[in-house]
């Protein structure tokens, strides 16, 4: 029952799979696909099966089975090595076994593979494509726990998987999907046929085609694919065990665990593709075995192959498919037309053909072709009077294969459409004829190999006679002009150029005689062959760096000459200014019988020469006789150019005249090129001896030079005969061409000459010569091309510019040097050329002879140096000591040098050496900080005077402002980094040690007081930190402690604004914003883009500015007395202003509103009811108002009634005027709505009117472009029509020539180009530098140019920022002082266009605040700070005053210290005398006496008066200087100008501090002075008293010995009375010596409390100079601020002023554009004025009738 149920369940899907193969078989394969019959694929391919593991293959091999409850045997052995037999070979188990034969011995044969062995696979290879439908396994043993199912469509080169088995799908097969089944190609795992039971017959059951998956269609390539197998496989990969062989490994285990199969079956049948119904045996197949399922399609449909995969042959006109159910797909046969029999498909042409036909015939006969051989082949056509299936259908064409297309092919079809005619030749390009056998006209060589047939004939119309192109036919000769030559008259005769459409075609080459080498030239550029170094077409110029010859260019020189006996040179200099008459240095001096001899060896052409002699005579009359020899080598060839010569012809005579300054010798003289000659000249006689006594004795003669100049009548070009020759000749002669060379001095040649000259000088030199230009001594590499004279540098002489002119020397790139030698130490004015050295006279010493030898000074009279011994040179003008050793300086070396102090004038042995001065240490320690130094006399310290920045007794400290340590080695003091912003004299101010700022100024702040103090911006560095000056409204309010107290940024002061608020205060809104005031930003003006003029409005308002007709704050409403809808159009109130109530009229209809008893549209007619004549409109009569009643009613009444009533026979006793109404009535209506009609119809006139002006505007806008760009093009056009005439009219040959030439001096411009460059220094040298320099500058400054171009940038846009946000009522505001909106009149400070009566311009005034008041008294301000400018120049003058002042008190107080000094020294002279004379023992009282005479005559320098006159005059001077600070604080201007006077107090002081040195010195000096002159007189006076009492005791004495001689011994006793006296005079002279010494005590006390003094008034001064630095440097800051707050209100004024200028210029151009548009529109207003009265009129008749019909009348 189990395998009955299996065998159910297997029918199932192959009944489903034949449902997919087969089709209604009621068809057949005629009506559809058909398909063989479906059969299991094993039978009859047993050898086809294989298996990759079979048991017993090797040898018999045991097995065991897992249960086998009937035997008891468990075990039994397999051997496969003899096939199965049912009786004598039951244990073979190989794998045919598994094919079903439906025997009896069924389940006693199976498959079984090796023990234990789990991959095994089984594999069926088929010998062609079938169909797989389904797999059936039944198995012997469990079934597998892990298989797959895989197969090949190619026969084993690639496999697919069709399905995985497992009975744990994610453990064997990972990454597999295991359901479920989706699409028929899906790869899935299940595991429902891989359970471990049952144990034996457990199948395995696989569908290729599911049935629970829906297949729409069948036949498509993915089914077909899914189904079509070669080849098989099933793969087991893994056993079911029952764990046992886990836990033992014996072999024996194993035995029980394989794969047994007892049955395979794989359905399927031979795949054919829909076009068979059976299959037959492949070849080598058997076809006897029963149930075989075949593998070769027996193929219907036109088809072939195995698997009827191909088309039949000639049956591929449609594309190979498979059938498809009802369609057949059948091969179709291709059509050729009969002429082919052979065909293949392409898919390009099916395509091509919608799908409907793909086949080409193959191989096509009858010379036919193409893809249904429905076309002749090349060189045939088609006969139109045959079938196309005729075998003669194509003849041959009759076409000439040279000169037709594609080598003779013709038409192939006749074609209308094309242009195609059957058999017709179609023919080249230049061939006509039926056969296309002949050239067309203009056409020569009929050729096969021409792709055109013929050759156009060639010919240049310029060379042909007539100008056409027509040729000869065959050889396509042209016939040419007369100077033409060529096949094509394309070339001109020889010496012939410039092919032209001239009369003869050619022009002449006319090559240069000289410069050409010929007459040949270039046919198309008459470029002549040029000799050597020559260019130009005519070979008549001369290439850069060469030049023609002049005559006399075979120059030789006296000087250079060997000079006979008695014979010199003369050089001579040449006076500036003057052209020189001579050539060369200078003169060969020749006396009468003298000789010179030139050596001539450059002769580079042999002819004729003239002997041209150039001198000067130095005698009153001729020289006679002066004899020229040429000395020849030798014998002279009678074949050689000069054979004819002889030798008289070397002998010649010639006299040279008194007044001349040359003489060309009668004959010429032939020399020969490559041969140096000697020509001899021989100065016999000057004169007759006999005519003038001893005429010959003294008879000189200054030869400057010989020249050889060629003689034009024996060259070839002036004597060949010719015409052209004897015209050169003639020319020559003519324009005595000759004449020119002869002079030194040159007249102007002319260019006939220059021109035969130069073709000579080519001639002669074979071209060109070159300039070889001296390098150092010429100015460039070029010369003159007439003569090769080089531009030589100063001084230099020479035609190349190579030695240096008489009276200079030192020839280099520099030219000459002038000797300079001086008049009154040299014999002569010429020097050495080489090293400058002039000839001195006795006495005078130099190289110019200009000064006196070392050590001595002032030339010509030369005196010893003064230098004390300090050096050994001195200047030679002045005397002055060069080189002073000793640390001295001076002129004469007389003092210290800077850095030492001392007296040099002593001499070193005397202590006066100059010394370092320690400040703190010398000179060059390193530690030096002082300018200079001193000592002091009385004390005899040292007195620095330091540096800038330096401080104390030996400068060891830093000064206040500085900082550093300069007390250690290296150290140094350095200004505090504070940015000027601390007080220089605060010794705090800053950090002495470190330079830390402490003590900043000005609101700065930080460690270098960089930066601003918060609530400060500015620029720190500049003093210039201002106060934030925020707008309160405007600000940020976390940015403000109070109203006036706001942050802002340091650096540029801006503050931080609210939103909408700008500008650097935040003083006002951004544009398109208003309403700074609400303290909250600004708010948007939201003007109506289409309403306004701008998008801005007012800032404190905020009303836009509207357009004319628009109102409103956002210009969103029409403006007062306007109406109409402002999204549209608004239009003015069009109403009488005699009959209205208001001037505004309706805003949405534009009624009037009109007075009482007025009416109409305007207001300008009497109201209904009234009468009068407008506007005298007068109520009517009461009546009236009755009838008017009467008729409403009965109007009302008629309203109601039918039409049929209004019109019908009316009631009884109707009136006429009732029987009228209903007419009245209808004529009411018809007018009434006339009266819409017309006033509609007006209204849309009105709107087109105003279209049709925009419409007009805006085309009178265009048609005025259109004029002027019609204009530039007239213009332009009538300009190329004049450069077209231009071109039509030039001569292209003579632009060629220009061309040429402008093209040869570019490469002679190019060439000197480079040379200027090789040349270093060079102008591209130069410019290179310059350039590198300027880089350097550049990118020195480049930054400093970035931060301000940056800095201009923020400045360009805030600038920008705000001229945006200008509005005029701003503008006027700011420049005029009221708001802008103001009326002229009304305004007081007026405003743009304002006028006052007299018609100037009204803007300021009294009382206004605008930019022009403030400018008005910015202006004066300027006026007044210009006066106090003044005010500084006079204080800056006094301050030099005070300047000279300050230099007379020092130089006077240096002359009072030089007299004190003196007076002093002679002071210390006489007391030293006095002392050393009291001191003496033997002093006598004459010489007592005479010393006191001596001292009396002695004076004081000056009276103490006088002193203390001149200490207070020095104290008046240096207290004058302290004037500057009341000076300087009357003014308020320039701070560069008060830094200036700043600078120049300093300097004051500098200079007062040592005026008030030397001045305590004096004063000193002068106090010691009066003392020692008090203690002196003193001392005088009593040595006068002690001498006088001497004197009148010697008187007694005298008296008394006179008067007796007899009172000896009273004499003897008064002799020893006199000695007593003389002991006490003695003693009184040890008293007045004590007494001189208390004087100079005294002195000596005197002096010490002078000191003192001085230093208190050292103290005293020092404070009133701080003070008075102080005070300057307060009022010139207090000024710098106000200078700049000037300043910055000017630019601020002037900017306004500007843009206020701007703006009113613009206005003025809006006025004049404003009145220009009001004069149009006042024209197009009186056109619509005259619209509008023919409307009025129109109206005024509607309205009468209206009037007439209301009343009825």
């Amino acid at each position: 029952m189990e395998r009955i149920s299996v065998s159910m369940t297997i029918s199932t899907p192959a009944a489903a799979a034949a449902a997919v193969q087969e089709p209604d078989h009621s068809y057949g394969c005629a009506h559809g696909s058909c398909y063989p019959a479906t059969g299991d694929l094993l039978v009859g391919r047993e050898k086809n099966l294989k298996a990759s593991s079979t048991c017993g293959m090797r040898r018999k091999e045991p097995y065991c089975i897992v249960s086998h409850l009937q035997d008891e045997k468990k075990c039994f052995d397999c051997d496969s090595r003899r096939p199965y037999d049912p009786v004598y070979n039951t244990i073979n188990h190989r794998i045919e076994n598994v094919i079903t034969t439906f025997k009896p011995h069924r389940k006693k044969s199976w498959w079984q593979s090796e023990n234990g062995k789990s991959d095994v696979f089984i594999q069926l290879d088929l010998e062609a494509e079938f169909h797989f439908t389904h797999l059936i396994m039944t198995f012997k043993t469990f079934r597998p726990a892990a298989m797959l199912i895989e197969r090949s469509a190619d026969f084993g080169r690639t496999w697919n998987i069709y399905r995985y088995f497992s009975h744990d799908c994610a453990g064997a097969f990972p990454g597999v999907s295991q359901g479920p089944l989706r699409n028929i190609n899906d790869v899935i795992c299940e595991s429902r046929y891989s359970d471990i039971e049952p144990s034996t017959e457990g199948e395995v059951i696989y569908r290729v085609l599911d049935p629970a998956i829906r297949i729409n269609d069948p036949y498509s390539p993915n089914i077909q694919n899914q189904l079509k197998i070669t080849n098989l496989r099933v793969n087991f990969t893994k056993l079911h065990t029952l764990g046992d062989n886990l836990l033992d490994p014996r072999a024996e285990i194993k035995e029980k665990y394989y794969y047994a199969i007892y049955e395979l079956v794989v359905r399927g049948n031979c795949f054919c593709y829909g076009h068979a119904s059976e299959c037959a045996p492949i070849a080598g197949i058997r076809d006897d075995i029963e149930g075989m399922v075949h593998g070769r399609c027996v193929c219907n449909h036109n088809t072939k192959g195995l698997n009827c995969e191909q088309c039949e042959d000639f049956y591929n006109d449609l594309p190979w498919r498979p059938a498809k159910g009802r369609d057949t797909n059948s091969c179709k046969k291709c059509d050729c037309n009969g002429h082919s029999s052979q065909c293949h498909f392409d898919m390009a042409v099916y395509l091509s053909t919608g799908n409907v036909s793909g086949g080409v015939c193959d191989d096509c006969q009858h010379n036919t072709m193409g893809r249904n051989c429905e076309a002749c082949r090349p060189f045939y056509y088609r006969d139109p009077f045959k079938d196309v299936r005729d075998p003669h259908a194509c003849v041959a064409c009759d076409c000439d294969p040279d000169g037709s297309q594609s080598g003779g092919m013709c038409d192939d079809r006749t074609d209308p459409a094309l242009g195609l005619v059957a058999g017709q030749c179609r023919c080249k390009a230049h061939v006509e004829g039926a056969r296309c056998d002949r050239c067309r006209t203009g056409f020569f060589g009929l050729s096969a190999d021409n792709p055109q047939g013929c050759q156009p004939c060639r010919c240049d119309p310029r060379g042909t006679v007539t100008g056409s192109s027509q040729c000869d036919p065959v050889s396509g000769d042209c016939f040419c002009k007369r100077l033409v030559t060529g096949r094509s008259c394309d070339q001109c005769l020889p010496e012939h150029w410039a092919l032209s459409h001239d009369l003869n075609g050619c022009r002449g080459c006319d090559c240069d005689v000289g410069g050409a080498l010929d007459n040949q030239c270039s046919m198309e550029s008459g470029q002549c062959h040029c000799r050597s170094h020559m260019h130009g077409r005519q070979c008549t110029q001369v290439e850069s760096g060469y030049f023609f010859m002049a005559l006399d260019h075979f120059l030789y020189e006296a000087e250079s000459a060997q000079l006979g006996q008695g014979c010199s040179v003369e050089t001579r200099e040449q006076v500036p200014g003057r052209p020189a008459s001579w050539t060369g240095v200078g003169f060969s001096r020749v006396l009468e019988g003298g000789a010179l001899e030139f050596l001539i060896g450059n002769v580079p052409y042999s002819m004729e020469y003239d002997l041209l002699l150039r001198y000067e005579s130095q005698m009153p009359r001729d020289w006679e006789e002066v004899r020229v020899t040429v000395v020849r080598p030798g014998p002279i060839p009678t074949s050689s150019p000069c054979g004819n010569t002889i030798p008289a012809d070397d002998r010649l005579t010639v006299s040279l005249p008194a007044g001349a300054r040359f003489v060309v010798l009668p004959q010429p003289v032939c020399l020969e090129r490559a041969v140096t000659y000697t020509l001899r000249l021989e100065f016999s006689r000057y004169q007759d001896a006999n005519s003038v006594l001893n005429g010959a004795a003294n008879a000189v003669l200054l030869v400057d030079s010989i020249a050889l100049m060629p003689r034009h009548s024996s060259m070839e070009i002036f004597n060949a005969g010719d015409p052209a020759s004897n015209s050169r000749k003639q020319t020559y002669e003519r324009y005595r061409c000759h004449d020119g060379a002869k002079s030194v001095a040159r007249p102007q040649m002319s260019d006939t000459c220059a021109k035969l000259i130069a073709s000579m000088s080519a001639i002669i030199n074979d071209g060109a010569l070159q300039c070889s230009c001296d390098p150092q001594g010429s100015v460039s590499s070029l010369c003159d091309v007439r003569g090769g004279q080089c531009r030589c540098r100063n001084n230099v002489i020479g035609r190349r510019c190579d030695q240096c002119a008489p009276g200079t020397y030192g020839f280099g790139p520099s030219g000459c040097v002038a000797c300079g030698c001086s008049l009154e130490g040299s014999a002569s004015r010429l020097c050495d050329h080489a090293s400058g050295q002039c000839q001195c006279r006795p006495g005078a010493f130099g190289q110019r002879c200009d000064g006196c030898q070392g050590g001595h000074w002032g030339f010509p009279s030369c005196r010893p140096c003064q230098c004390n011994g300090h050096a050994e040179r001195c200047d030679q003008r002045t005397g002055a000591c060069i080189g002073c050793r000793d640390n001295t300086g001076g002129d004469k070396c007389d003092r210290c040098a800077d850095g030492y102090y001392g007296n040099p004038m002593l001499g070193t042995v005397s202590g006066g050496q100059c010394r370092p001065c320690p400040c703190p240490e010398g000179p060059n320690s390193g530690r030096h900080f002082a300018a200079s130094c001193y000592q002091d006399n009385r004390n005899r310290q040292i007195v620095c005077n330091c540096n800038q920045g330096y401080t104390g007794a030996r400068c060891e400290e830093c000064a206040p402002g500085y900082y550093g340590n300069p007390s250690q080695p290296g150290g140094r003091c350095q200004p505090c980094q504070c940015n000027n912003n601390i007080d220089m004299s605060d010794m705090d101010a800053c950090d002495r040690q470190t330079g830390e700022c402490r003590k900043c100024l000005y609101n700065t702040e930080g460690p270098g007081c960089g930066t601003c103090r918060s609530g400060y911006f500015g620029d720190a560095s500049r003093r210039n930190c201002r106060k934030c000056t925020c707008n309160f409204l405007g600000t940020d309010r976390s940015q403000c402690l109070e109203r006036e107290d706001c942050v802002c940024q340091r650096s540029s002061g801006q503050c931080q604004c609210l939103p909408n608020v700008v500008g650097l205060t935040c003083d006002h809104c951004a544009p398109n914003h208003w309403n700074l005031a609400g303290g909250r930003g600004c708010q948007a003006c939201g003007c109506d883009p289409n309403n306004s003029v701008t998008s801005s409005c007012n800032e404190f308002s905020g009303q836009c500015q509207c357009r004319d007709g628009f109102g409103g704050k956002t210009c969103t409403d029409c403006q007062e007395n306007y109406w109409g809808d402002p999204r549209t159009q608004c239009r003015a109130c069009d109403c009488d202003w005699r009959g209205i109530e208001t001037s505004q009229c309706d805003r949405v209809t534009g009624h009037c509103v009109c007075q009482q008893g007025v009416s109409g549209v305007r207001c300008d007619q009497c109201a209904r009811g009234f009468s009068g004549q407008f506007p005298h409109c007068q109520p009517c009569h009461q009546c009236f108002g009755d009838w008017d009643r009467i008729v409403q009613v009965r109007r009302t009444d008629a309203s109601a009634e039918t039409p049929a009533q209004c019109v019908g026979p009316g009631r009884a006793n109707q009136d006429p005027g009732d029987r009228q109404r209903p007419q009245c009535y209808r004529y009411r209506r018809r007018y009434a709505n006339g009266i819409g009609e017309t006033t509609d119809n007006l209204n849309r006139l009105e709107g087109d009117l105003t279209i049709v002006q925009d419409s007009n505007s805006e085309a009178s806008k265009e048609l005025s472009a259109l004029e002027r760009e019609a204009k530039e093009l007239n213009l332009t056009s009538e300009q190329l029509h004049q450069q077209l005439d231009v071109l039509k009219n030039s001569n292209f040959l003579g632009a060629y020539d220009s061309i040429r030439s402008s093209y040869n001096r570019s490469g002679d411009a190019e060439r000197r180009a480079n040379e200027s460059t090789v040349t270093r220094p060079s102008t591209v040298s130069q410019s290179a530098d310059t350039r590198r320099r300027t880089e350097r500058l550049i990118a020195a400054k480049k930054d400093d140019f970035n931060r301000k171009n940056a800095a201009n940038k923020r400045a360009l846009g805030d600038l920008s920022t705000r001229a945006q946000g200008l509005d005029m009522k701003k503008i006027n505001e700011k420049v005029c002082g009221a708001p802008g909106d103001a009326p002229c009149g009304e305004s007081p400070c007026g405003g743009a266009g304002c006028r006052d009566d007299e018609g100037n311009r009204h803007c300021g005034g009294l009382n206004c605040n605008g930019a022009v008041a403030m400018a008005d008294s910015a202006l004066e301000k300027a006026k007044h700070a210009e006066k106090e400018l003044s005010k500084v120049a006079e204080a800056k003058t006094k301050a030099e005053e005070a300047k000279g002042k300050a230099q007379a008190a020092l130089d006077k107080a240096t002359a009072t210290r030089n007299k004190v000094e003196r007076s002093n020294n002679d002071l210390r002279d006489l007391i030293k005398q006095i002392r050393e004379f009291l001191t003496q023992e033997g002093a006598d009282p004459d010489s007592i006496e005479a010393v006191a005479n001596r001292v009396l005559e002695l004076s004081i320098p000056a009276s103490p008066l006088q002193i203390r006159h001149l200490a207070d005059e020095i104290k008046d001077r240096v207290r004058s200087l302290s004037n500057v600070d009341a000076i300087l604080q009357q003014t308020q201007d320039d701070v560069h100008r008060a830094e200036r006077l700043l600078l120049d107090a300093k300097r004051a002081r500098h200079r007062a501090e040592g005026v008030r040195t030397t001045a305590e010195t004096v004063k000193q000096a002068l106090v010691d002075a009066k003392t020692a002159q008090t203690s002196a007189e003193k001392a005088i006076a009593k040595a006068k008293a002690d001498i006088g009492e001497t004197e009148n005791r010697l008187a007694e004495i005298e008296s008394e010995t006179s008067n007796s001689e007899k009172e000896l011994s009273d004499a003897m006793g008064r002799l020893d009375t006199l000695g007593r006296e003389i002991n006490a005079l003695k003693t009184k002279r040890a008293n007045n010596s004590m007494a001189a010494a208390r004087a100079e005590e005294t002195a000596t006390m005197a002096r010490d409390k002078a000191n003192e003094a001085k230093q208190i008034l050292d103290g005293q001064l020092t404070d009133k100079y701080h003070e008075v630095q102080q005070r300057v440097d307060t009022k010139a800051r207090a000024v710098q601020d106000a200078k700049k707050k000037a300043e910055s209100l000017r630019d601020e004024a002037k900017d306004l002023l500007r843009d206020a200028q701007d703006k009113l210029q613009r206005l003025a151009e809006l006025e004049k554009s404003y009145e220009e548009n009001q004069r149009r529109l006042e024209g197009k207003a009186r056109q619509l004025d005259g619209l509008e009265d023919k409307m009025r009129g129109i109206l005024n008749d509607i309205n009468k009738q209206i009037q007439i019909y209301n009343t009825c009348q």
